[in-house]
């Protein structure tokens, strides 16, 4: 199943695939209900909804463990945001990915963020190669956070996004991250420079999806903004039943929910 997974999640890469990230199974479930094609997490999202800040402080045995929750409720190709791998030394990098693997991912994002390039290049390195001994084609989205942390001046953002995603490519990269891009014109030349499907992240000031298609771009994620959302949905249905008690107006709110028993009967 996973290497049918794979070669699917791979192949939606052939147009914008457009990923709601989920936190949790019931998230991701709700998800694929609405229609998406892949499930993708937030690894802010799913520390946050664990009781957890963002940035490796999140330990890799729970995210294990939601991976494993997630596929077992969902029927699409999951992929897991894995930060930076969740270590420093590419093996145990590596290590760690090869048991989101064996959870049921079929693809991961890596970030750079602010550690060198070259060791980011060899995770990538480290985690191909486990994967291919698991016999899977792992989807590995590569992000780097030149733009979106600043790692250089601006006029050089481009530039340096381009150098880096040559030797991502080379390293064993499918696909490029590039979170905090939103200007057209930066798109389409990072599109016409690389060979890697380019991810985009929604965010204000990003093109609508029909404009990224013709730009070239390949993946549209949502990052946190579904979490977000639905954290501020709860917040001020709690605000206002802690004010009144109006339990009419909390049952209101619930809309047409779907059923959970059967959602979850599989």
């Amino acid at each position: 199943m996973s290497s049918q997974n794979a070669a699917t999640f791979h192949k939606l890469h052939e147009d914008l695939l457009i990923l709601p990230n989920a936190w949790d199974a019931a998230s991701a479930r709700i998800v694929e209900d609405a229609g998406a094609k892949a499930i993708a997490t937030s690894s802010a999202a799913v520390a946050w909804a664990q009781g957890y800040a963002d940035g490796h402080h999140f330990p890799i045995a729970n995210l294990i463990a939601v991976v494993e929750a997630t596929a077992r409720a969902v029927t699409i190709p999951i992929t897991c945001d894995a930060e930076g791998g969740y270590s420093d030394d590419p093996k145990q990098a590596a290590e760690n990915v090869g048991r989101l693997i064996d959870a049921g991912a079929v693809g991961i994002n890596l970030e750079d963020g602010k550690q060198p390039h070259e060791l980011h290049l060899r995770k990538i390195e480290a985690i191909r190669a486990a994967a291919e001994k698991k016999g899977v084609n792992l989807y590995i989205n590569a992000r780097t956070d030149v733009i979106l942390k600043q790692l250089v001046p601006a006029e050089q953002t481009i530039e340096e996004t381009l150098r880096r995603a040559a030797a991502i490519e080379r390293a064993g990269g499918s696909g490029l991250f590039v979170p905090g891009i939103a200007d057209a014109a930066q798109i389409s030349a990072v599109v016409r420079g690389t060979k890697l499907p380019l991810n985009v992240m929604a965010r204000p000031g990003a093109p609508a999806a029909s404009q990224l298609r013709e730009l070239g771009v390949r993946r549209l994620s949502a990052a946190t903004g579904l979490f977000n959302v639905a954290m501020a949905a709860a917040r001020e249905a709690a605000e206002d039943f802690l004010h009144d008690g109006d339990s009419e107006a909390l049952w209101q709110r619930r809309g047409s929910p779907p059923d959970y028993n059967k959602l979850f009967a599989g």
